[in-house]
């Protein structure tokens, strides 16, 4: 696949080294770089490229070349790569998005910017996915869905048809979400919960039993 553009992965973790595959081997992006913030920054290569400092990634990779694309989960409800994102956004660096090419995607859905698509995942017909959310693999996003900007969504979850997801939601592994139910923006939904009815914001739902309990944005110690 022809190279167009030039990717700097922020972070250097698991998630960045799967991202980094991903872009070279199934994307038009080369990436040339991997960038953390300072306090974090551990060696200075990884795959023979090098690993810069996020506060000062302009001095070596300007922002009208390069493109970026911020490799973290879901920590403090994806708050952490949520700032990176916008960060990096208000320096004039434009994000980038991956589709796997082995995810299905039906043509008229709406997917936000800085969004990372695994393969084997099923999006169908008029699901609007918003900014900064991950799709892990295997998912099933059910058609007329909306899912939330900052969202995450680990493996072979089932969002049925007509949900409404709110943003920075966490959902684990093998949940399952009902037709036609609301949920609410800052929810962590445990692996296997079984939604059956709306959730309010800022609840955590257990696995298994699928009721909503305590406070989400607690449990991550989030930070405004």
């Amino acid at each position: 696949m022809e190279k167009t553009r030039k990717l700097v992965i922020l972070g250097d973790s698991a998630f960045a080294e799967i991202a980094y595959e991903y872009f070279t081997h199934d994307s038009s992006y080369e990436v040339v770089a991997f960038s953390v913030e300072q306090t974090y920054l551990k060696r200075d290569r990884l795959f023979g490229l090098p690993v810069v400092p996020f506060e000062t990634l302009e001095e070596q990779f300007a922002p009208e070349n390069h493109d970026f694309f911020a490799a973290i989960t879901y920590g403090q409800l994806n708050r952490l790569r949520t700032r990176l994102f916008q960060a990096a956004k208000s320096r004039g660096y434009r994000p980038a998005s991956y589709i796997s090419s082995h995810a299905f995607v039906w043509r008229n859905v709406e997917v936000g910017e800085h969004c990372f698509v695994f393969e084997n995942n099923v999006v169908q017909p008029f699901v609007k996915i918003g900014d900064n959310v991950v799709l892990w693999s295997g998912n099933h996003i059910g058609h007329h869905s909306v899912i939330g900007e900052n969202c995450f969504i680990a493996s072979h979850a089932v969002v049925s048809g007509f949900v409404t997801m709110g943003a920075n939601c966490f959902v684990g592994v093998n949940t399952t979400f009902s037709n036609n139910v609301s949920i609410g923006k800052d929810c962590l939904f445990g692996a296997g919960a079984v939604v059956a009815r709306d959730v309010p914001e800022d609840k955590v739902v257990k696995g298994e039993a699928g009721e909503p309990t305590g406070s989400a944005r607690r449990l991550n110690r989030v930070k405004e």
